[in-house]
């Protein structure tokens, strides 16, 4: 299936809502800034491979974000895999900024806040991917996540070319013939991340880098929630408390550390939102800290300032 979207649908007063509205049906919910909305043009064109989904956005500039808000309204676990073939791209997540032009995509998560702009106009391929889909072909895409990976040679290279060629196949092709078609798609996906992850990088058991990257899907849903007890937490996993210990032990980040640092991580993402009118125990208590008084402890501790600090550092940003 095929469906063709464009801001001309739209007056242009109304375009900013249009095209906002097309974004979060085709991807997932996201906040837009536009130069000047009533002037913004773009295309968007859609395919359903079956699983996956497969487009074309082409665009005025434009900054898109995903916030903690978002986040806590939509349990989306997806990846994004974007190759722009016109333009150049910034994208930031989790602590990494990377620069994207044609010869090269990126990995965006659902599950995290993210920036992600261009200033003049982009032509960007998108490929959306279930994150089960994803890890069945590659234990650990987190690892490869928020990298620019090489796409003018290899498996890169076809996979990027395979995206463009598609929309003039997958019209002819019945069910089980889109379905095979998505597989290899994927298969060549995951041969090119593998083929550039970083020299060095542990390739653990695969069957212990599953039973990982489960708990901490299992986490991440769940960070809000005061009792992430690794009793529990191994329970829900189907798992034993030292087996649970001794995986993340050998991650590198003890269990309660790395629980401690990803809500962290969000409640920054969403103390940083200058819309948000959240208070700090609201933004404390919505991320799993029972405590206020030790919550600004581990947050200055970690990020060298005061949650106010960040707070009124964003709204100054952002003309609040």
């Amino acid at each position: 299936m095929h469906r063709h979207l464009t801001t001309g649908e739209a007056t242009p007063p109304n375009r900013a809502r249009h095209w906002n509205r097309a974004i979060a049906e085709a991807y997932f919910p996201l906040e837009l800034t536009f130069r000047d909305a009533g002037r913004f043009e773009g295309s968007l064109d859609l395919w359903d491979l079956g699983g996956a989904r497969l487009s074309r956005l082409a665009t005025d500039g434009i900054r898109y974000r995903r916030h903690s808000r978002h986040l806590l309204r939509d349990e989306d676990d997806a990846f994004l895999i974007t190759v722009p073939t016109e333009g150049e791209v910034r994208f930031a997540q989790d602590g990494r900024e990377v620069v994207s032009r044609a010869g090269s995509f990126v990995i965006e998560r659902s599950y995290l806040p993210y920036r992600f702009d261009h200033a003049e106009p982009a032509v960007l391929w998108i490929l959306r991917v279930g994150g089960a889909a994803l890890r069945a072909r590659l234990p650990d895409p987190e690892g490869l996540a928020s990298l620019s990976v090489d796409a003018t040679d290899g498996a890169g290279r076809l996979f990027s070319e395979m995206l463009r060629l598609l929309p003039g196949c997958v019209a002819g092709l019945d069910g089980p013939a889109r379905a095979a078609v998505e597989r290899q798609l994927l298969d060549l996906l995951g041969l090119a991340l593998d083929g550039d992850r970083p020299l060095g990088e542990s390739r653990e058991s695969p069957v212990r880098q599953a039973h990982l990257l489960r708990v901490r899907r299992y986490l991440r849903r769940n960070l809000g929630s005061g009792d992430l007890t690794p009793a529990s937490v191994a329970a829900a996993c189907g798992l034993s408390v030292r087996y649970l210990h001794q995986l993340f032990h050998d991650s590198g980040t003890p269990f309660g550390a790395w629980i401690r640092e990803e809500r962290l991580r969000r409640a920054d993402a969403a103390l940083g939102d200058p819309r948000s009118d959240s208070s700090i125990a609201a933004v404390a208590y919505d991320w799993g800290f029972g405590d206020q008084a030790q919550f600004s402890r581990h947050y200055r501790a970690r990020f060298g300032r005061t949650p106010s600090e960040r707070r009124a550092e964003a709204r100054r940003r952002g003309g609040g």
